[in-house]
Formats: C-alpha cells, sequence, structure tokens
C-alpha cells in the first residue's frame, strides 16, 4: 500500500475512483475565537498491490494544538481486490467533508490517518488569528 496524497481541502469528491479536490489549504484565518468552518473535505488517496487485496481499516483522527483528540474518529473501511492477474495497482478514495467544524483556539491542528494502529500521514491546520497590521498577504493575512 502506498499513500499517495492527504489534504484539507474546501471540497472533495470520488468521480469514477478520481479524486477530485477544490481549493486544498492549510491555514485558516479568523478574526475571533471559538470560529465555525463552514465547510471542509479530509481526502486522502491510496494505491494497493495485488498482495494487499481484502478488508482494510482507516480511521481518521483530528488533534487539537494540545494533542487532544478533537473530533469524534472517523472510521473509513476500504476494500480492495482484483478482478484479474493483469491489473498492477488499484486505487482508493477515503473522503469525509465536514461541516459546521469549530476551532477554540488558534494554533496547530493536525488530522491524523491510521492503518492497523500506524499513522500513515498527517494532514496540518494553522487555524490563526488574522491581524491587519501585517496585510493581506497570501492565506494567512
Amino acid at each position: 500500500m502506498t499513500l499517495q496524497s492527504a489534504t484539507v481541502s474546501d471540497f472533495a469528491s470520488d468521480y469514477n475512483g478520481k479524486l477530485c479536490l477544490l481549493g486544498c489549504f492549510d491555514t485558516l484565518c479568523a478574526t475571533v475565537f471559538p470560529v465555525v468552518h463552514p465547510q471542509c473535505s479530509i481526502a486522502v488517496r491510496l494505491v494497493f498491490q495485488p498482495e494487499d487485496a481484502g478488508q482494510h481499516e482507516f480511521i481518521v483522527r483530528c488533534m487539537d494544538p494540545t494533542g487532544t483528540e478533537c473530533m469524534p474518529p472517523m472510521p473509513a473501511p476500504v476494500e480492495v481486490s482484483f478482478t484479474s492477474n493483469f491489473i498492477p495497482f488499484v486505487s482508493r478514495n477515503i473522503i469525509f467533508t465536514l461541516q459546521r467544524v469549530k476551532f477554540d483556539r488558534q494554533g496547530l491542528y493536525r488530522w491524523s490517518v491510521e492503518h492497523q494502529g500506524k499513522t500513515i500521514a498527517t494532514i496540518p491546520l494553522r487555524v490563526t488569528q488574522f491581524d491587519n497590521s501585517r496585510g493581506a498577504v497570501g492565506p494567512a493575512g
């Protein structure tokens, strides 16, 4: 199994096996805390070899800046099968669309993707307070 990508975005979908992403980001700015982000997607793309055939269990967790889990764990069962000996690999997408995500404080949040008790990916999200004195330079304000 190979992790091909893991990201947070404005929107993600699986379109006939293709991972479609819109607006990948790593920083959110807010003027006040707590802040509620209206919608985002966590997207993971994995590639499996024939020896990986079978049922796989993934869990996606979100940790706040103190390292405390701040959302319920999100299980993602993935079935991997090969219909022919001529197929060298298959890909699978894991997508979670989250609505009204609350961030209590600024700092570094992290989504971790776990497989068989091991973290295989970490997706960082910097949540920061917007500061007018810095000007509007990039997504971090």
